[in-house]
């Protein structure tokens, strides 16, 4: 008979200090629902000025400054909703939450879809105008011209306004694969290397058993794991068919060239710097990361590398302290680069609770930072105790950053940047972690060990979210070819660009094919391949940061105060790159091959 190790705790078992205080948005379900009958008697003051929102500058300012409480009231209002969705899926209370305000902003959008109508229908000449007769309407220029800007695919008012309606079934497929993931898989427990019997999760696998030392738990975990997702992988495509299919069509309904196009516009970056930056990481890291495979196959002394073998530790016997006391001193002292006042922001997040550590029932995976404008920011993460998990936390600790000094020096329209950068601040936090610690070094093993928690970073950033990128790219592209997304289509399709990546150097398994199964970015838009486009600028302001010293740091941290009062160009100009260019790209590239030749000459 196997031993059996504890069963994951129920959320009300967890200990409290693990988790994050929700007080600073709502004092309670009662406060939150108070919030929302508020939120309604505003919308009936905005839906008053339907019909002449924009005969005269002053009206339309009248009407923004109502809808600027509004919609912070309602991202403080969702933002509850969903970090209690995401804390515990299996709460019907969360579920019913959620959905609740789902349907409520369905309807807010519905009511509101007027304004984008009346300004889009203004000419040129008019809608300049506005901003001359009312001077204060500048404050809502970066707003407006957002949605000045669609105006060639703007439909008729009555057509957006029931598109808009349809808001909560449009945002189905994502609800249905996160309600899906966090409740209703249940994968079997499987034996360990010493015949303990163990239980397996998302977050138990993708943060921990993926990373184990032992081959034989690596392999029996990565099965139990794929002998889930092989139950639901016709039902996940199913979903995410309807995921693509949606953008499509609309992106057809509003006269874009493709869903790409569409989906592109808010990042305010052109296709091809959204190609350059899948295609110059996908063919030149692949040769650096090929040599990286088989360094870890020489060192593991694995007759074969496997799929399941790429995040085993080359060093597992080397565990630096990690536990969260241990690392928030780590990560306030690494922070300090950026001055005192950033680095207190490190400590208010332990101090105050902003980040939930635990791991219980029903948590959703992997880690997000919520930055709701009036309140603090939140951080989900399944914290282990290695240094995965606290460059993971430093990772997530630079969106808390970013929006903190962005929410008070902008209003609330003027906050959120292109999705382009928005990986920039937080990849930079890691690059931070990982000098502070190979400076206060002399030992070549504890060196060796930060190097391979940098390339963790680039794995994730540079192969991961890019190799889902480019699975994302080739998955539009068939569907702009009117090519059915079956479970089979979407799993060779992943197994082609893992296999093409990775060459000979890996044994892709065909479970390996379902990895598409395991992120949600797939429902976020071209979200995936930001996370390379953050990093890249990331690496070489870090560069110039550590080489200057104050007066690059006081020009990152303009950058982040900017908001998104600026395309990703001309933000990232502000810090001294010019991403319209492959040099950024391609120099990171090069950093990350020249730190796995740094690991071959230290394993020697």
């Amino acid at each position: 008979m196997s031993n059996t190790a504890a069963a994951r705790p129920a959320r009300s078992q967890v200990d409290e200090k693990l988790t994050w205080d929700l007080s600073a948005l709502f004092k309670s379900d009662d406060d939150w629902y108070a919030t929302i009958e508020i939120a309604k008697k505003e919308l009936e003051a905005i839906v008053a000025f339907q019909g002449h929102l924009c005969k005269d500058g002053k009206t339309l300012d009248d009407c923004l400054l109502i809808l600027e409480s509004t919609y912070t009231k309602l991202i403080q209002l969702g933002t509850y909703a969903d970090l209690l969705q995401a804390e515990d899926g299996t709460n019907p209370k969360n579920q019913e939450r959620a959905m609740f305000f789902g349907g409520i902003m369905t309807g807010f959008k519905a009511s509101l879809s007027f304004i984008d109508s009346e300004i889009t229908a203004l000419d040129a000449k008019n809608y300049s105008q506005l901003f001359v007769e009312c001077a204060d309407l500048n404050a809502f220029k970066v707003y407006l011209d957002d949605i000045y800007d669609k105006k060639s695919h703007q439909l008729g008012a009555e057509t957006e306004k029931t598109l808009a309606s349809l808001g909560e079934l449009s945002g189905s497929p994502y609800q249905t694969y996160s309600v899906s993931k966090a409740a209703d898989m249940v994968f079997e427990n499987f034996d360990d290397h010493e015949g303990m019997s163990l239980p397996n999760s998302f977050a138990l696998f993708e943060s921990n058993y993926e990373y184990s030392r032992y081959a034989p738990l690596r392999k029996n975990a990565y099965a139990s794991f794929v002998k889930t997702l092989e139950r639901y992988k016709n039902t996940y495509a199913a979903v995410y068919s309807a995921e693509v299919r949606k953008q499509i069509a609309m992106s057809r309904i509003r006269g874009y060239e493709s869903a790409t196009h569409m989906l592109l516009e808010p990042h305010k970056v052109p296709v091809d710097m959204y190609n350059k930056q899948i295609d110059i990481i996908y063919t030149e890291l692949a040769p650096h990361m090929r040599r990286f495979a088989g360094l870890v196959k020489k060192q593991l002394g694995l007759p074969e590398m496997r799929f399941c073998d790429l995040k085993a530790p080359l060093d597992p016997d080397f565990k630096p302290a990690a536990t969260i006391p241990e690392i928030e001193n780590t990560l306030v002292d690494a922070m300090k680069i950026l001055g005192e006042d950033y680095s207190g922001i490190i400590k208010k997040a332990f101090s105050e609770r902003w980040i939930d550590f635990a791991d219980n029932v029903g948590k959703s995976t992997g880690a997000f930072c919520a930055s709701p404008y009036g309140s603090h920011s939140y951080i989900l993460i399944t914290y282990q105790e290695n240094m995965r998990s606290a460059f993971m936390l430093a990772h997530e600790l630079g969106h808390a950053g970013h929006f903190t000094l962005t929410n008070a020096a902008q209003r609330v329209f003027n906050t959120e940047p292109s999705t382009y950068f928005v990986e920039a601040p937080s990849t930079i936090n890691e690059m931070f972690l990982g000098e502070y610690l190979m400076k206060k070094t002399m030992d070549s093993r504890m060196k060796r060990w930060v190097i391979l928690q940098l390339l963790g970073t680039y794995y994730h950033n540079f192969v991961t979210h890019l190799l889902e990128a480019e699975f994302q790219r080739r998955v539009y592209a068939m569907a702009e070819r009117d090519i059915p997304l079956t479970a089979q289509s979407l799993c060779s399709t992943m197994l082609e660009v893992l296999r093409t990546f990775w060459g000979d150097s890996v044994a892709i398994d065909d479970g390996a094919g379902m990895t598409w199964m395991r992120q949600p970015h797939y429902y976020m838009g071209l979200y995936p391949y930001t996370y390379s486009a953050g990093l890249s600028a990331a690496t070489a302001i870090s560069r110039a940061i550590s080489e200057e010293g104050k007066p690059a740091a006081d020009r990152w941290l303009k950058v982040l105060k900017a908001g998104g009062t600026l395309p990703p160009k001309e933000l990232l100009a502000m810090a001294g790159l010019d991403m319209s260019t492959p040099a950024p790209i391609k120099v990171a590239v090069d950093y990350v091959g020249s730190l796995i030749s740094q690991l071959e000459d230290l394993f020697k």
